[in-house]
Protein backbone atom coordinates (compact mmCIF):
# COMPACT_ATOMS: atom_id res chain seq x y z
CA UNK A 1 0.00 0.00 0.00
CA UNK A 2 1.19 3.55 -0.77
CA UNK A 3 -0.15 6.21 1.00
CA UNK A 4 0.92 9.77 0.87
CA UNK A 5 0.64 11.82 4.51
CA UNK A 6 -0.45 10.17 7.54
CA UNK A 7 -2.19 6.48 7.14
CA UNK A 8 -5.73 6.66 8.83
CA UNK A 9 -8.20 4.47 10.32
CA UNK A 10 -10.17 3.91 6.99
CA UNK A 11 -6.55 3.06 5.27
CA UNK A 12 -5.59 0.14 7.04
CA UNK A 13 -9.59 -0.84 6.75
CA UNK A 14 -9.06 -0.56 3.35
CA UNK A 15 -6.37 -2.86 2.65
CA UNK A 16 -7.79 -5.58 4.88
CA UNK A 17 -11.46 -5.61 3.33
CA UNK A 18 -12.59 -4.70 7.12
CA UNK A 19 -15.02 -2.29 8.11
CA UNK A 20 -13.24 0.90 9.84
CA UNK A 21 -15.44 0.01 13.26
CA UNK A 22 -13.54 -3.21 13.66
CA UNK A 23 -10.24 -1.53 13.13
CA UNK A 24 -10.60 0.59 15.62
CA UNK A 25 -11.94 -2.32 18.13
CA UNK A 26 -8.87 -4.70 17.28
CA UNK A 27 -6.94 -1.68 17.64
CA UNK A 28 -8.33 -1.83 21.10
CA UNK A 29 -8.08 -5.72 21.47
CA UNK A 30 -11.88 -5.47 22.17
CA UNK A 31 -12.72 -9.42 22.98
CA UNK A 32 -15.28 -9.18 20.30
CA UNK A 33 -12.19 -8.88 17.71
CA UNK A 34 -10.94 -12.50 17.02
CA UNK A 35 -6.86 -12.69 17.06
CA UNK A 36 -5.95 -13.13 13.63
CA UNK A 37 -8.06 -9.95 12.57
CA UNK A 38 -6.14 -8.21 15.79
CA UNK A 39 -2.85 -9.55 14.94
CA UNK A 40 -3.19 -8.45 11.37
CA UNK A 41 -4.44 -4.70 12.21
CA UNK A 42 -1.44 -4.22 14.73
CA UNK A 43 0.88 -5.57 12.01
CA UNK A 44 -0.17 -3.23 9.46
CA UNK A 45 -0.63 -0.18 11.87
CA UNK A 46 2.96 -1.02 13.35
CA UNK A 47 4.38 -1.23 9.55
CA UNK A 48 3.25 2.10 8.45
CA UNK A 49 3.70 3.82 11.79
CA UNK A 50 0.21 4.75 12.49
CA UNK A 51 -1.33 7.10 14.88
CA UNK A 52 -4.51 7.51 16.37
CA UNK A 53 -5.74 10.90 14.31
CA UNK A 54 -9.62 12.73 14.11
CA UNK A 55 -10.35 10.00 11.59
CA UNK A 56 -9.90 7.34 14.00
CA UNK A 57 -10.98 9.54 16.55
CA UNK A 58 -14.15 10.64 15.46
CA UNK A 59 -15.55 7.12 15.52
CA UNK A 60 -15.78 7.19 18.93
CA UNK A 61 -19.51 7.47 20.65
CA UNK A 62 -18.58 8.77 24.55
CA UNK A 63 -18.32 11.91 25.57
CA UNK A 64 -15.13 13.36 27.36
CA UNK A 65 -16.73 16.70 28.44
CA UNK A 66 -13.72 18.53 27.65
CA UNK A 67 -13.27 21.36 24.82
CA UNK A 68 -10.46 22.52 23.01
CA UNK A 69 -9.29 25.87 22.67
CA UNK A 70 -6.41 27.53 20.24
CA UNK A 71 -5.36 30.66 20.41
CA UNK A 72 -2.23 32.12 18.50
CA UNK A 73 -0.71 34.37 21.16
CA UNK A 74 -1.52 34.16 24.99
CA UNK A 75 0.50 37.39 25.54
CA UNK A 76 -2.34 39.48 23.96
CA UNK A 77 -4.92 40.51 26.64
CA UNK A 78 -7.48 40.05 24.12
CA UNK A 79 -6.90 36.42 23.51
CA UNK A 80 -6.35 36.03 27.70
CA UNK A 81 -10.32 37.74 28.11
CA UNK A 82 -11.50 35.68 25.32
CA UNK A 83 -10.29 32.47 27.23
CA UNK A 84 -12.00 33.40 30.41
CA UNK A 85 -15.17 34.17 28.83
CA UNK A 86 -14.92 30.17 27.21
CA UNK A 87 -13.79 29.03 30.90
CA UNK A 88 -16.80 30.99 32.04
CA UNK A 89 -19.42 29.43 29.80
CA UNK A 90 -17.95 26.16 29.77
CA UNK A 91 -17.37 25.48 33.71
CA UNK A 92 -21.03 26.64 34.33
CA UNK A 93 -22.14 23.71 31.97
CA UNK A 94 -19.44 20.39 33.31
CA UNK A 95 -17.00 21.26 30.95
CA UNK A 96 -13.35 21.89 31.08
CA UNK A 97 -10.85 23.76 28.91
CA UNK A 98 -7.55 22.58 27.28
CA UNK A 99 -5.68 25.39 25.97
CA UNK A 100 -2.73 25.27 23.52
CA UNK A 101 -1.20 28.14 21.83
CA UNK A 102 -0.10 28.07 18.16
CA UNK A 103 2.91 30.80 18.76
CA UNK A 104 1.32 32.01 15.17
CA UNK A 105 2.88 28.75 13.60
CA UNK A 106 0.88 26.57 11.33
CA UNK A 107 3.21 23.98 11.82
CA UNK A 108 2.35 24.22 16.24
CA UNK A 109 -1.67 24.43 14.63
CA UNK A 110 -1.40 21.56 13.65
CA UNK A 111 0.46 19.77 16.15
CA UNK A 112 -2.10 21.66 18.66
CA UNK A 113 -4.96 19.85 16.85
CA UNK A 114 -3.33 16.29 17.05
CA UNK A 115 -2.89 16.81 20.77
CA UNK A 116 -6.67 17.69 21.27
CA UNK A 117 -8.43 15.32 19.23
CA UNK A 118 -5.67 12.64 20.67
CA UNK A 119 -7.01 13.80 24.09
CA UNK A 120 -10.51 13.24 22.74
CA UNK A 121 -12.05 16.41 23.28
CA UNK A 122 -15.78 17.21 22.20
CA UNK A 123 -15.11 19.87 20.14
CA UNK A 124 -12.61 22.44 19.34
CA UNK A 125 -12.25 26.35 19.10
CA UNK A 126 -9.76 28.24 17.29
CA UNK A 127 -8.54 31.30 16.07
CA UNK A 128 -6.45 31.30 12.85
CA UNK A 129 -2.42 31.75 13.11
CA UNK A 130 -1.22 34.27 10.97
CA UNK A 131 1.00 31.74 9.31
CA UNK A 132 -1.53 29.45 7.84
CA UNK A 133 -1.76 29.03 4.44
CA UNK A 134 -3.63 25.60 4.55
CA UNK A 135 -6.56 24.74 5.81
CA UNK A 136 -6.48 20.57 5.50
CA UNK A 137 -6.27 20.24 9.51
CA UNK A 138 -9.42 21.87 10.01
CA UNK A 139 -11.23 20.56 6.99
CA UNK A 140 -10.06 17.14 8.22
CA UNK A 141 -11.90 18.07 11.78
CA UNK A 142 -15.36 18.91 9.81
CA UNK A 143 -15.13 16.02 7.76
CA UNK A 144 -14.94 13.61 10.77
CA UNK A 145 -18.21 15.85 12.10
CA UNK A 146 -16.03 17.01 15.48
CA UNK A 147 -17.07 20.45 16.02
CA UNK A 148 -15.23 23.56 15.48
CA UNK A 149 -16.14 26.83 16.04
CA UNK A 150 -13.62 29.86 14.77
CA UNK A 151 -13.22 32.80 16.97
CA UNK A 152 -11.58 36.25 15.88
CA UNK A 153 -9.74 35.02 13.20
CA UNK A 154 -11.46 32.53 11.03
CA UNK A 155 -10.64 31.27 7.63
CA UNK A 156 -12.83 32.38 4.06
CA UNK A 157 -12.46 29.12 2.83
CA UNK A 158 -14.03 26.85 5.59
CA UNK A 159 -17.72 26.91 6.32
CA UNK A 160 -18.22 27.01 9.68
CA UNK A 161 -19.58 28.28 12.88
CA UNK A 162 -18.02 31.85 13.75
CA UNK A 163 -17.99 34.22 16.01
CA UNK A 164 -16.42 37.73 14.69
CA UNK A 165 -16.67 41.27 15.96
CA UNK A 166 -17.58 43.58 13.30
CA UNK A 167 -14.23 43.97 11.83
CA UNK A 168 -15.65 46.56 8.91
CA UNK A 169 -17.75 48.99 11.30
CA UNK A 170 -14.73 49.06 13.77
CA UNK A 171 -11.89 50.18 10.71
CA UNK A 172 -14.39 52.72 9.92
CA UNK A 173 -14.66 54.06 13.31
CA UNK A 174 -11.38 54.19 13.96
CA UNK A 175 -10.79 55.43 10.50
CA UNK A 176 -13.02 58.33 10.55
CA UNK A 177 -12.40 59.78 14.20
CA UNK A 178 -9.30 60.00 13.03
CA UNK A 179 -10.73 62.10 9.55
CA UNK A 180 -12.66 63.92 11.94
CA UNK A 181 -9.90 64.87 14.00
CA UNK A 182 -8.32 66.35 11.09
CA UNK A 183 -6.11 63.90 10.01
CA UNK A 184 -5.71 63.28 5.93
CA UNK A 185 -2.90 61.17 5.17
CA UNK A 186 -3.56 58.02 7.33
CA UNK A 187 -1.17 55.20 7.50
CA UNK A 188 -3.21 51.89 8.12
CA UNK A 189 -0.92 49.02 9.48
CA UNK A 190 -2.81 46.04 8.69
CA UNK A 191 -2.94 42.24 9.55
CA UNK A 192 -2.22 39.41 6.99
CA UNK A 193 -4.83 39.23 3.98
CA UNK A 194 -4.93 35.32 4.11
CA UNK A 195 -7.08 36.32 7.42
CA UNK A 196 -10.60 37.37 7.22
CA UNK A 197 -9.97 40.36 10.24
CA UNK A 198 -6.94 42.09 7.79
CA UNK A 199 -9.18 41.51 4.59
CA UNK A 200 -12.67 43.43 6.60
CA UNK A 201 -9.99 46.06 8.84
CA UNK A 202 -8.57 46.77 5.63
CA UNK A 203 -11.98 47.43 3.96
CA UNK A 204 -13.51 49.35 7.06
CA UNK A 205 -10.37 51.67 6.39
CA UNK A 206 -10.86 52.28 2.73
CA UNK A 207 -14.27 52.87 3.28
CA UNK A 208 -14.06 55.56 5.60
CA UNK A 209 -11.44 57.05 3.83
CA UNK A 210 -14.13 56.87 0.21
CA UNK A 211 -17.03 58.36 2.66
CA UNK A 212 -14.78 61.95 2.86
CA UNK A 213 -13.21 61.73 -0.52
CA UNK A 214 -9.59 61.05 0.67
CA UNK A 215 -7.36 59.56 -2.23
CA UNK A 216 -6.33 55.65 -1.35
CA UNK A 217 -2.46 55.80 -1.49
CA UNK A 218 -0.96 51.82 -1.27
CA UNK A 219 1.85 53.18 0.02
CA UNK A 220 -0.16 53.88 3.20
CA UNK A 221 -1.24 50.59 4.02
CA UNK A 222 1.34 48.25 5.21
CA UNK A 223 1.44 44.97 6.27
CA UNK A 224 2.28 45.09 9.94
CA UNK A 225 0.89 43.79 12.95
CA UNK A 226 3.27 43.40 16.11
CA UNK A 227 5.10 45.82 18.26
CA UNK A 228 8.17 44.81 16.50
CA UNK A 229 7.30 44.85 13.29
CA UNK A 230 6.16 48.41 14.03
CA UNK A 231 9.28 50.01 15.33
CA UNK A 232 10.99 48.78 11.37
CA UNK A 233 8.11 49.66 9.21
CA UNK A 234 7.12 53.48 10.93
CA UNK A 235 10.92 53.81 10.49
CA UNK A 236 10.83 52.98 6.85
CA UNK A 237 7.55 55.31 7.01
CA UNK A 238 9.44 58.68 7.71
CA UNK A 239 12.84 57.76 6.31
CA UNK A 240 10.89 57.17 2.99
CA UNK A 241 9.95 61.38 3.38
CA UNK A 242 6.39 59.99 4.12
CA UNK A 243 4.64 62.45 6.83
CA UNK A 244 1.82 61.29 8.41
CA UNK A 245 -0.86 63.07 10.39
CA UNK A 246 -2.54 59.81 11.52
CA UNK A 247 -2.42 56.09 11.92
CA UNK A 248 -4.57 53.39 12.49
CA UNK A 249 -2.72 49.76 13.58
CA UNK A 250 -4.74 46.79 13.66
CA UNK A 251 -3.89 46.54 17.06
CA UNK A 252 -2.54 47.99 20.54
CA UNK A 253 0.74 46.12 20.62
CA UNK A 254 1.31 47.56 16.98
CA UNK A 255 -0.05 50.71 18.01
CA UNK A 256 2.18 51.12 20.76
CA UNK A 257 5.41 50.46 18.69
CA UNK A 258 4.28 53.49 16.49
CA UNK A 259 4.03 55.53 19.43
CA UNK A 260 7.55 55.09 20.15
CA UNK A 261 9.12 55.91 16.85
CA UNK A 262 6.77 59.13 16.51
CA UNK A 263 8.44 60.25 19.53
CA UNK A 264 12.06 59.15 18.33
CA UNK A 265 11.23 61.32 14.90
CA UNK A 266 10.53 64.23 17.03
CA UNK A 267 7.17 64.50 16.52
CA UNK A 268 4.00 64.69 18.76
CA UNK A 269 1.00 62.40 19.77
CA UNK A 270 -1.59 63.89 19.26
CA UNK A 271 -0.48 67.13 17.65
CA UNK A 272 1.33 66.35 14.74
CA UNK A 273 0.32 62.41 14.36
CA UNK A 274 -2.78 60.67 15.75
CA UNK A 275 -2.89 57.16 16.91
CA UNK A 276 -5.72 54.28 16.95
CA UNK A 277 -5.52 51.09 17.96
CA UNK A 278 -7.34 47.53 17.77
CA UNK A 279 -8.41 45.76 20.82
CA UNK A 280 -8.48 48.31 24.04
CA UNK A 281 -6.53 46.04 26.40
CA UNK A 282 -3.97 46.83 29.46
CA UNK A 283 -1.24 48.26 26.66
CA UNK A 284 -4.02 50.94 25.95
CA UNK A 285 -4.18 52.19 29.22
CA UNK A 286 -0.25 52.13 29.80
CA UNK A 287 1.16 53.69 27.24
CA UNK A 288 2.12 57.38 27.13
CA UNK A 289 -0.03 58.26 25.93
CA UNK A 290 -2.68 56.22 26.33
CA UNK A 291 -4.02 54.98 23.41
CA UNK A 292 -7.73 55.80 21.45
CA UNK A 293 -8.72 52.15 20.42
CA UNK A 294 -11.45 50.18 19.44
CA UNK A 295 -12.96 47.88 22.39
CA UNK A 296 -12.83 44.06 20.92
CA UNK A 297 -15.25 42.54 23.58
CA UNK A 298 -12.84 39.41 23.94
CA UNK A 299 -14.91 38.11 27.14
CA UNK A 300 -18.23 38.24 25.33
CA UNK A 301 -16.47 36.80 22.16
CA UNK A 302 -15.30 33.56 24.45
CA UNK A 303 -18.57 33.06 25.96
CA UNK A 304 -20.57 33.38 22.97
CA UNK A 305 -18.39 31.06 21.01
CA UNK A 306 -18.09 28.43 24.05
CA UNK A 307 -21.76 28.85 23.95
CA UNK A 308 -22.52 27.92 20.01
CA UNK A 309 -19.75 25.08 20.96
CA UNK A 310 -21.09 23.28 22.96
CA UNK A 311 -25.27 23.43 21.65
CA UNK A 312 -23.07 22.06 18.32
CA UNK A 313 -21.52 19.30 20.93
CA UNK A 314 -24.86 18.84 22.60
CA UNK A 315 -26.84 19.14 19.06
CA UNK A 316 -29.41 21.92 20.60
CA UNK A 317 -29.35 23.54 17.56
CA UNK A 318 -31.14 21.96 14.47
CA UNK A 319 -30.45 24.20 11.98
CA UNK A 320 -26.87 22.57 10.68
CA UNK A 321 -26.28 25.66 8.15
CA UNK A 322 -23.05 27.23 9.72
CA UNK A 323 -23.96 30.39 11.98
CA UNK A 324 -21.90 33.63 11.98
CA UNK A 325 -22.13 35.72 14.85
CA UNK A 326 -21.16 39.47 14.99
CA UNK A 327 -20.02 41.19 17.50
CA UNK A 328 -20.57 45.24 17.67
CA UNK A 329 -17.79 46.98 18.57
CA UNK A 330 -17.01 50.63 19.78
CA UNK A 331 -14.60 53.67 20.22
CA UNK A 332 -12.58 54.14 23.39
CA UNK A 333 -11.14 57.79 23.05
CA UNK A 334 -8.07 58.26 25.20
CA UNK A 335 -4.75 60.88 24.68
CA UNK A 336 -3.57 59.23 21.54
CA UNK A 337 -6.82 61.69 19.55
CA UNK A 338 -6.65 63.71 21.95
CA UNK A 339 -9.65 63.96 24.00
Amino acid sequence: MEHKGQITIKDIARELGISPSTVSRALKNHPDISSKTKELVHELAKRYNYKPNAVALSLRSSKTHMIGVIIPKVVHFFFSSVISGIEHVANELGYNVMICQSDENEDREITSIQSLTSARVDGILASVSKDTTDFIHYKELLDNNIPLVFFDRALAELKTDKVVIDDVDGAFIATEHLILKGCKKIVHLAAPQNLLIGQRRREGYLKALNKHGIPVDENLIRKCDSREEALIVMREIYDSGIRPDGVFAVNDLTASGVLKVVKQYGYSVPHDVKVVGFSDGFVATVTDPTLTTIDQHGFEMGKQAAQLLLDRINKTIDNYSPITKIIPTNLIVRESTGI
